[in-house]
């Protein structure tokens, strides 16, 4: 018996890392209660329970942010939201539209990283680069110091949609957790808890009907 609750214990664990590693858990804000009196060994099937819990719980909330999917927005309102920012790119919200469509990622999600990156091309590098998410240099497409710049916003969405779609998605990465990380990397100076945490709200925003966030 105590070897069988080891066993579980040491499975507990591994699932626990597993999954820390993939993202889909925070040990940070998981809590296992181990009822009293019991150590470890003897609380595995408890933590097991508990652990099965908590993934339904993440997964849960994980999933209202899949980038790929039907568009959870219109083209009228994406005029809208670029039209109350007074963004250079208003007017655009058809091509952002259709190219997600095209591309198969609900375009709520270009939208809000075009928002984060750069207030809808407001201020910073996509002022000259005209591009939705500030990308380095592609083969296809003019380099403006280390960036990759375009003749028009149009061009700009289309470069994005596909680098997601093939640099992510294409790689098993589908959600705003799974893709930030890799895409605005600590390493280059960026927050990514901080950055997952604003493309959902305002994602989650947009989709309640809220113009400004």
């Amino acid at each position: 018996m105590k070897r069988i609750l080891l066993y579980l214990a040491l499975v507990v664990v591994i699932i626990l890392i597993v999954l820390t590693y993939t993202g889909d858990i925070n040990l940070k804000h998981l809590h296992f209660t181990l009822p009293n009196g019991l150590n470890f060994q003897q609380a595995a099937p408890a933590l097991a329970a508990q652990l099965s819990q908590h993934q339904v719980q993440a997964s849960s909330s994980s999933s209202s942010y899949v980038v790929t999917g039907a568009p959870t927005i219109t083209a009228s309102f994406i005029n809208q939201v670029l039209s109350a920012y007074h963004s250079p790119a208003t007017n655009t919200g058809q091509s952002l539209y259709d190219l997600g469509v095209q591309y198969g990622i609900d375009p709520v999600f270009a939208l809000a990283f075009f928002l984060h990156e750069s207030t809808f091309g407001k201020y910073g590098m996509a002022t000259v680069t005209l591009s939705l998410g500030n990308m380095r240099c592609m083969a296809a497409y003019a380099c403006y110091h280390g960036f990759a710049a375009f003749s028009s916003w149009e061009q700009g969405y289309r470069a994005w949609y596909q680098l997601i779609r093939s640099n992510y998605v294409a790689r098993g990465l589908q959600t705003v957790a799974q893709i930030v990380p890799v895409y605005a990397p600590s390493s280059d100076n960026n927050a990514p808890v901080s950055y997952i945490a604003a493309i959902e709200h305002t994602v989650s925003t947009w989709r309640s009907g809220r113009l400004e966030v």
